[in-house]
């Protein structure tokens, strides 16, 4: 948390304007404060602060749960990781757990605050070092149903964490990842080489239905972290424990794979043979 639909509503508001703040795109940098020095994965701190003054705001963007700021010289990649926020703001008093400000020459900053200081950094003249290794994302056309069979089946892994695994799929996570997998009607400790190339189908279907609802909704705010998002009010499983199956009206289950909590309909989403439970992440 954030995922791609909370990311990329952050994004298309520092982009368009929302969320509170205008849009960022052609602001000139004219000074940096680095609150917390860990914030900042490359380069070191002393070229950070050199190199990014004078540089325009020219895009920005998302590539899985990154953040994408294109500069005229260079690019600045952010990731919220678990509870990183952006903000744009007038000058002014700083909150609890700022650790990153752009400030721009019009009076405006850009503000990263992150409580648990997991977030990250990167400056970058290609952002291809940061986030070449990511897998397709999931509303690329490119990714057909034969295709996600295919790639599916390549791999011998339980389908919740093969989910999570961003060199597989980039952007989603573990909300998204239950709420997909209960559309597909598919047990998240299925073996995905044993997906037929009609659940893979259906799942690829259910991933980018869930994800286009979460966008239209600015994500979802199941804490404090992320502000302003309404999909939690139609969560199907995610949370959901004890509560009934919109579908069937079972009680739904919650057990953990691959040490993150995961939410599933015992009748709806069946595991199809106990061997599958092999499948190891």
């Amino acid at each position: 948390m954030p995922e791609l639909p909370e990311v990329e509503t952050i994004v298309r508001a520092l982009r368009d304007g929302g969320r509170g703040g205008p849009s960022i795109v052609g602001q000139v940098v004219q000074s940096v404060d680095l609150l917390w020095s860990r914030t900042l994965a490359e380069p070191l701190p002393a070229e950070f602060e050199a190199r990014l003054p004078g540089q325009q705001v020219v895009n920005v963007e998302r590539r899985g749960k990154f953040v994408i700021l294109r500069l005229s010289r260079d690019f600045l990649l952010i990731h919220l990781r678990m509870s990183g926020d952006l903000r744009v703001e007038p000058g002014g008093a700083l909150q609890p757990h700022d650790r990153l400000i752009l400030n721009f020459t019009d009076g405006l900053r850009l503000v990263f605050n992150d409580a648990r200081k997991f977030g990250r950094a990167w400056l970058t003249p290609d952002p291809d070092t940061i986030v070449g290794g990511l897998g397709p994302e999931p509303f690329d056309p490119a990714l057909s149903g034969d295709e996600f069979y295919r790639r599916l089946a390549q791999r011998r892994r339980q389908i919740k964490t093969l989910l999570l695994d961003q060199t597989f799929l980039a952007g989603v996570g573990n909300i998204y990842s239950d709420e997909a997998l209960h559309l597909a009607r598919i047990h998240p400790l299925q073996n995905s080489a044993h997906i037929s190339r009609e659940q893979a189908e259906r799942l690829l279907q259910a991933l980018r239905e869930v994800l286009t609802q979460g966008i239209r909704t600015n994500g979802a705010s199941i804490d404090w972290v992320y502000r302003g998002g309404e999909f939690q009010n139609t969560f199907r499983v995610y949370g959901r424990k004890g509560l009934p199956c919109p579908v069937c009206g079972t009680p739904i289950a919650r057990l953990v794979v691959g040490q993150r909590s995961t939410h599933f309909c015992p009748k709806c989403q069946v595991l199809a043979g106990a061997e599958t439970i092999s499948g190891r992440d």
